[in-house]
């Protein structure tokens, strides 16, 4: 690749070739990059480990994507390019208010991209992921379940949109697209330009990478609130810790149309890219088991499972005593009013209701994409998903009893 090769020779963070390495990822899927090219990004790389390359991350953070299958890593996580998306983390996000409303920007724009990409591709003018493109009937369903998701996002952002009084159903998609598009800073298209590196050249990957990037999202938003959450009760404050659980429970039902996207992919489009993702596999989630395990500590057996053998710094909370939603509520029962404590017990019913919608949607949309295929991430797929959709969100304890009482 020339760009690379002329980059090389005067290395810098603000002229990196973006858009020329990208486009050569997607002119076969990143299962396929030359050798040649992925060397030259290898180069790169230990151009910006030595130190002399400023910048703000970014490169780095990209280089790692773009190398996870030269350096034998290729995951979850760098499949879906996690790391270029700046998502909400527990650590570093104290203000819920903020997590939330980043985390539903994201989404916003990440639901966005997947109709802009639809209808260019319908209208011909990108070129990007020909194999098995959808017919107009699907390309009208995924813009109309986009546009269910993301007016609201809109509404709750402040983002004004009209829709324009038409009879074809994909002009106001269109232009739901060019107003969010404006909206973006040049930091969001970087970012949103880097962080679709799929494996092959079906269509449908766009839109599965894009949704899979928008539950990571709502997981790590979900789960700063259930961190305030705890560190609410923990303060005697339950109102505060009511209102966090009820916004973590709006941001699952928000986006639970994803799933109805997602179900719109044609099952021999969805096998024929999953040949290349191999290695990859929800099981690895990261920010869900995160949400999982602030809820309530899960049973030893699932900590010694591959379900946290795969997120080996989230086992690593939990062995060393991370407290949980559930330890939380156990000791601040007798300090809350009989009013917030029964607000309390409505708002973790109301949440503990979207998660396992939330699993059993996913167990069928699953099912009817893999069959009786084992999964991608060593488990057994199907059964896997099945016996999980019935795990307790909260734990049984004699707080819970008495806040039901």
């Amino acid at each position: 690749m020339n760009e690379l090769r002329t980059w090389l020779r005067e290395p810098n963070s603000d002229t990196f070739p973006y858009d020329a390495v990208v486009a050569t990822f997607h002119s076969g899927g990143k299962h396929s990059v030359g050798k040649d090219v992925l060397e030259a990004l290898d180069q790169a790389r230990s151009r910006v480990r030595e130190g002399s390359i400023a910048g703000d991350g970014t490169l780095t953070r990209f280089l790692g994507v773009a190398l996870d299958k030269f350096d034998g890593r290729f995951d979850n996580p760098s499949y879906l390019a996690l790391d270029l998306l700046a998502l909400p983390a527990t650590d570093t996000d104290r203000c819920p208010v903020s997590a939330t409303r980043n985390s539903v920007r994201l989404v916003l724009q990440l639901v966005t991209d997947i109709m802009h990409f639809e209808l260019s591709a319908l209208d011909g003018t990108d070129d990007r992921l020909p194999v098995l493109r959808p017919d107009l009937r699907t390309v009208t369903k995924r813009c109309r379940l986009g546009m269910r998701i993301a007016r609201p996002a809109m509404a709750r952002l402040g983002i004004a949109f009209d829709a324009p009084d038409t009879s074809n159903t994909l002009d106001p998609a269109r232009q739901l697209c060019a107003v969010v598009r404006d909206d973006l800073s040049v930091a969001e298209r970087l970012t949103l330009r880097l962080s679709i590196l799929p494996v092959s050249l079906v269509h449908d990957e766009y839109l599965f990478i894009r949704v899979l990037q928008s539950y990571e999202a709502t997981f790590a938003a979900v789960a700063v609130n259930l961190a305030n959450a705890i560190q609410a009760l923990s303060l005697g404050m339950g109102e505060r810790a009511t209102h966090a659980l009820a916004s973590a429970e709006q941001l699952f039902r928000d986006t639970s149309l994803l799933f109805s996207i997602v179900a719109t992919m044609q099952p021999v489009a969805f096998l024929k890219f999953r040949e290349y993702t191999d290695g990859a596999s929800a099981i690895q989630s990261r920010n869900y088991k995160i949400v999982e395990s602030l809820c309530r500590t899960p049973e030893l057996s699932r900590i010694d499972s591959p379900a946290y053998l795969s997120v080996p710094s989230v086992r690593g909370r939990i062995l060393v005593g991370q407290r949980t939603v559930d330890d939380a509520v156990a000791s601040s029962t007798d300090r809350l009013t009989v009013s917030v404590r029964e607000s309390l017990h409505s708002a973790m019913q109301q949440f503990e209701k979207s998660v396992l919608r939330w699993r059993k949607t996913h167990h069928r949309v699953a099912s009817r994409m893999l069959g009786h295929r084992r999964g991608t991430g060593h488990t057994e797929g199907i059964p896997y998903l099945a016996e999980a959709k019935a795990i307790p969100i909260f734990g049984r304890c004699p707080a819970l009893a008495l806040l039901s009482a």
